[in-house]
């Protein structure tokens, strides 16, 4: 990821973020944020807890590495885990992006059909302690194994 990272420090302070020697800054659309990183998902884990085969309650464990938005540095992890809920449909998602400055925590819906989907930003710690907003989940490709996670935040 050609690094973007944007932390909410309150009263519409921006901080960024230098790693390496790649700085890209943006605010969001009504003064918000932005984040955008890139995850690659190596480890994702289905573990068939329900009737056998795709059903309700089973689960989805994960602990992947997070890169900047140019997909070419690694800058961090995530760690969390999704339940089916509408099998052959989509997965409910709580899980926590940890970046330099501290992480950010989402939950919300992961479609299998590869659609975007909004994820509710529930907090943060560090640069991030006041985060709320959105961040949105698109598949890189076809094959699910890389997606972009786009934040977007307001101050709290």
């Amino acid at each position: 990821m050609s690094l973007r990272i944007f932390g909410v420090l309150g009263a519409g302070a921006l901080l960024v973020i230098v790693l390496g020697s790649t700085v890209v800054a943006a605010d969001g659309p009504g003064g918000g944020h932005r984040l955008t990183v890139v995850e690659r998902a190596e480890t994702d884990t289905v573990v068939d807890l329900g009737a056998t085969g795709d059903s309700i309650g089973d689960l989805l464990a994960f602990g992947n590495p997070i890169y900047d938005a140019s997909n070419t540095h690694q800058v961090g992890r995530d760690q969390g885990s999704c339940i089916r809920t509408n099998p052959g449909v989509s997965w409910e998602c709580t899980w926590t992006t940890i970046v330099p400055g501290g992480s950010l925590t989402v939950e919300g819906p992961f479609n299998d059909n590869g659609s975007d989907t909004q994820l509710a930003i529930t907090g943060g710690t560090g640069t991030y302690r006041n985060a709320r907003g959105q961040m949105t989940l698109h598949a890189r490709n076809a094959q699910g194994s890389e997606y972009d996670f786009r934040f977007q935040t307001i101050g709290g």
